[in-house]
């Protein structure tokens, strides 16, 4: 297989897989700390190939998000395109963060998330969540080191194996 085919599934597979993810039904008791996946992978993709993952393929993948979820639609969008715009203006200085610091930036991206899914909502006339609403973030700071180095150690193989 070619190196650029190679790059090109793991790129697509990953956001497929971070769909199914998100779609995973959880008991209600853990639902509230499921991580945002899909924002996840795309924050990883908009560190480490800029190139890929611009403003529009934020937006379109947030409205297809807003399709499978079946939620507001353009919510998911506005959500995945402010923080891909953040994500894309600080890159430079996220890339180079060790794991830890990342972490502890994406907690602050994914509660910035948060505030946007709540002013959306609102705007809507939805009535506030609860207080584990908030858990969300924690979780998803708690499961990027491990989805980093596991997107990293693929990486690097598929470029071993040129």
């Amino acid at each position: 297989m070619s190196r650029l085919r190679a790059r090109t599934w793991l790129f697509a597979g990953s956001i497929a897989c971070a769909f199914l993810l998100q779609l995973m039904p959880l008991p209600l008791m853990f639902e509230p700390l499921k991580p945002y996946w899909i924002g996840l992978v795309l924050v990883y993709w908009a560190i480490e190939t800029p190139e890929r993952v611009g403003l529009g393929f934020a937006f379109a993948i947030g409205v297809v998000a807003d399709l499978l979820v079946g939620e507001l639609l353009g919510e998911q969008a506005l959500r995945l395109l402010v923080l891909t715009f953040i994500v894309l203006r600080f890159r430079a200085r996220l890339r180079f963060f060790p794991v830890g610091q990342q972490s502890l930036a994406l907690l602050a991206l994914l509660l910035n998330d948060r505030i946007v899914m709540l002013m959306a909502r609102g705007f809507s006339g939805e009535p506030m969540p609860a207080a584990t609403f908030w858990l969300s973030p924690l979780t998803g700071m708690v499961a990027w080191p491990f989805l980093f180095l596991l997107f990293d150690d693929l990486r690097a193989r598929l470029r071993a194996h040129e």
